[in-house]
């Protein structure tokens, strides 16, 4: 069977198919182009972060800096230069928003590979209604050889669904994998970038007394 008798005896099922398969494929292709274009913080960098806002020149430094980790880098040095406390907020913020960008499509592609498969069978379902019927309007008398094509015909969009759900469902799988790396890396950066800072402020905080003691204070 060639591709013209597949979208023949398959139906407008296995045209929607098709379309489904398109999209997917267009989504998969930018995505993938997207994360190549994504640069990758050098790994001479990971041993500066937990110095780097105490450097007076840090915003400079960081300037020259592409892709998702140097834009939570650059957010940090920015916020801490304008003196933000919560600089551990403005770096998951930053984070969230990255994540946001490179899972765009994902959700799409996501309900492409879950519907495929039931959008085939639903395809296979009116077939053999419409097989069925055939036989009814028959009589009953029907050919054996011409009820077992028409019942493969319709089993056809099933196939096709499978197909299609497949790769999506294992391209999809491997593009949220790619998300989580990324992920763990700017995790990585921010803990990185605010080591130091965060320390220094647990340092503080034990170093002032508690309410009870300012209470009991000369007693």
């Amino acid at each position: 069977m060639n591709i013209a008798e597949l979208f023949a005896k398959g139906g407008p099922v296995v045209w929607i198919l098709a379309a489904y398969s398109s999209i997917g494929l267009a989504i998969v292709l930018e995505r993938n182009i997207l994360f190549l274009r994504l640069r990758q913080l050098p790994k001479q960098w990971l041993g500066k972060l937990d110095r780097l806002l105490e450097q007076k020149d840090a915003s400079d430094l960081v300037g020259q800096l592409k892709g998702p980790e140097a834009r939570i880098i650059q957010a940090v040095v920015e916020a801490d230069r304008d003196g933000v406390k919560d600089l551990q907020g403005v770096g998951q913020r930053i984070r969230s928003q990255e994540i946001q960008r490179m899972e765009f499509g994902l959700r799409t592609l996501g309900i492409l590979g879950n519907t495929a498969p039931l959008l085939g069978l639903l395809g296979t379902i009116t077939g053999m209604i419409k097989a069925f019927m055939v036989i009814e309007q028959a009589g009953g008398k029907v050919d054996a050889q011409a009820l077992a094509g028409g019942i493969w015909e319709a089993m056809i969009t099933t196939g096709v669904g499978l197909a299609v759900a497949i790769p999506l469902l294992l391209l999809l799988h491997f593009l949220e994998g790619s998300v989580e790396r990324r992920a763990q890396s700017m995790s990585r950066c921010i803990a990185l970038l605010l080591e130091r800072r965060s320390s220094s402020n647990s340092e503080e905080q034990a170093d002032q007394p508690h309410s009870w003691e300012q209470v009991t204070d000369g007693v």
